[in-house]
């Protein structure tokens, strides 16, 4: 594990419900889809892309956690669902760092203390992502 300090909302084992809006906003992509936007980010970040937390069962969906406020700053294209300040006691489930958290684990590591994804950034990747046609 590393030296650095985990936020207070990262569990010490297991996965614990957090209530979006509060901690992290969180934006999330289905599939490929998600993993597609996660392998950009890692490429424009130099690995480093902030916490991103996927599920590796059922809709195999990936959470990008951004600032607390700063998703509705963005209008977040169709295929991204956006959990924030407005949306109503929606529930991010947040794994561990290290143990047993399936079927979520963290993607490029758990976070440090005031680590967030670049909202503009994740919102230009995930527009580009999302809104390119399927015969292009």
């Amino acid at each position: 594990m590393t030296s650095e300090k985990l936020p207070d909302w990262v569990p010490a084992s297991g996965i614990q419900l957090r209530l979006s809006g509060i901690h992290f906003d969180a934006i999330r992509v289905r599939g490929v889809r998600g993993e597609a936007v996660l392998h950009h980010l890692v490429e424009a970040t130099v690995g480093r892309p902030g916490p991103v937390v996927r599920e590796i069962a059922g809709g195999r969906w990936t959470y990008f956690l951004i600032p607390p406020g700063s998703s509705k700053e963005y209008t977040w294209p169709p295929g991204a669902t956006c959990f924030g300040p407005s949306a109503r006691d929606q529930y991010i489930g947040i794994p561990a760092p290290h143990g047993s958290t399936y079927p979520l684990e963290w993607r490029g590591g758990p976070p440090v203390a005031g680590e967030f994804v670049d909202p503009e950034l994740l919102h230009e990747v995930v527009t580009a992502q999302l809104c390119v046609s399927p015969d292009a």
